[in-house]
């Protein structure tokens, strides 16, 4: 009997282990949009102008400035972060070379766990980019999505706190059909996201493609939202340049804000489906779509 008992105990504690090795693994690590960031790659000198366009267009505040070593091999930048209601943006301005990959990540999202995050990206259909290493104030990792769609996982040692945001940003993917449903089906198992909607006949006019249509996917997690624009791959300039849409109560204010701080109006206010849409160039280089209400 109390051989019995046992192995039903040892039985019932490996099952209960199981089920919480699973439950973690699918567990999301997602903080909340107002903790992710568009990583902006400028000159050095230009980190003080980018940084002033940026919160002058849509509000906000900069955060202090400093010169840190952000990578796993040696490097020097100016780092600063500027926070709005519209949205966060990382700002590096590398007095050093760039060491390879950085640079070429879009985005940089807060988890609760880096370790478990990872492993999770993994199992969705992620690669490691980099391996997880640390930084001045938590660990980082550079992994690359099914379409090449770079992104940093990061973590705190502190955890921050910051007011929600008054919009979401949508992070602007652009992809080719033959990897649209391979992402979307890694970034959903991962995110523990959702479609809003997935037009396959969306007008190419919103991609500066006229006469043409093209496939526009909305989805939505705790991460916040993401566009994904599939088509052929053959796109005018500057669309596939802009890493965020950032989301205005009042388009045309922003614009004339937006021109007052520097920046150059590239793509001008129009229809874009349910919205009206712009794409910006702000001192330094770095280039945005805004939009707001038709």
């Amino acid at each position: 009997m109390k051989r019995v008992s046992f192995w039903l105990v040892a039985a019932s504690l490996s099952a209960s282990m199981a089920a919480g090795a699973e439950a973690k693994a699918a567990a999301d690590f997602a903080v909340g949009p107002q903790y992710d960031s568009t990583h902006v790659y400028v000159a050095p000198e230009d980190v003080d102008r980018f940084v002033a366009g940026f919160v002058a267009t849509f509000g906000g505040t900069a955060g202090k400035q400093g010169v840190f070593q952000v990578t796993p091999t040696p490097s020097e930048t100016i780092s600063q972060v500027a926070m709005s209601p519209a949205g966060m943006v990382s700002v590096f301005g590398f007095k050093t070379p760039i060491p390879y990959p950085f640079g070429l990540e879009r985005t940089g999202y807060l988890v609760t766990d880096i370790d478990a995050a990872v492993a999770a990206a993994r199992k969705a259909g992620a690669i490691g980019l980099v391996e997880t290493f640390p930084d001045p104030i938590g660990r980082d990792v550079l992994i690359q999505w099914p379409g090449g769609v770079n992104m940093q996982l990061y973590w705190h040692g502190i955890t921050p706190h910051y007011a929600p945001l008054t919009t979401v940003p949508e992070n602007r993917i652009y992809l080719t059909a033959d990897a649209a449903d391979r992402f979307v089906a890694a970034w959903l198992a991962f995110s523990h996201g959702k479609i809003v909607s997935d037009d396959r006949a969306a007008s190419g006019d919103e991609i500066g493609k006229p006469g043409t249509a093209y496939r526009r996917l909305h989805l939505h997690s705790g991460y916040g939202e993401m566009l994904l624009l599939v088509s052929d791959g053959a796109l005018p300039w500057p669309y596939g340049r802009e890493l965020t849409g950032y989301a205005v109560p009042d388009l045309a204010a922003t614009l004339a804000k937006a021109r007052a701080a520097g920046a150059e109006v590239l793509v001008a206010d129009h229809a874009d489906g349910d919205r009206r849409s712009a794409m910006v160039r702000f001192p330094g280089g770095y280039i945005a779509e805004i939009h707001g209400p038709s």
